[in-house]
């Protein structure tokens, strides 16, 4: 089983954004920082999901998946398998079907201190610009 931790973070809401993942495959370790650009802090934790979806697709395909974020919105939309937030669907839209390329796929809330690999991660992509 992969262990997949995510962070989204925003300067602002909406301002700069990133997302933070921090991968655990046994005793290797994988770490992505991506600088998103401007988005409120639900929609980073969204994307930080959707990119860790689309990272373990390419390097743990047919893998058990279990996430873990800080993040109770994403959550309870992702378990729920719904939102009245229209914002929100097209992003729930995306992880089901990226999530749908897995055996299981499980996304369980953890507190901040829990995640902090990926906090980090996610706040110093907020200072990076792609080139």
């Amino acid at each position: 089983m992969i262990e997949v931790y995510t962070d989204g973070a925003a300067k602002g809401n909406p301002g700069l954004s990133g997302v933070g993942i921090f991968i655990k495959d046994n005793e290797t370790v994988y770490q992505y920082s991506f600088h998103l650009g401007t988005y409120s802090s639900h929609e980073a934790e969204f994307m930080a999901v959707i990119k860790a979806l689309e990272i373990c697709q390419t390097l743990f395909p047919n893998e058990i998946l279990s996430f873990r974020t800080d993040s109770r919105v994403v959550v309870d939309v992702i378990e729920k398998d719904f939102t009245k937030n229209k914002n929100f669907l097209p992003y729930l839209e995306k992880i089901r079907n990226e999530a749908s390329r897995f055996p299981y796929f499980f996304i369980k809330w953890i507190p901040k201190t829990k995640n902090k690999q990926a906090d980090k991660l996610a706040k110093e992509a907020i200072h990076t610009t792609k080139t």
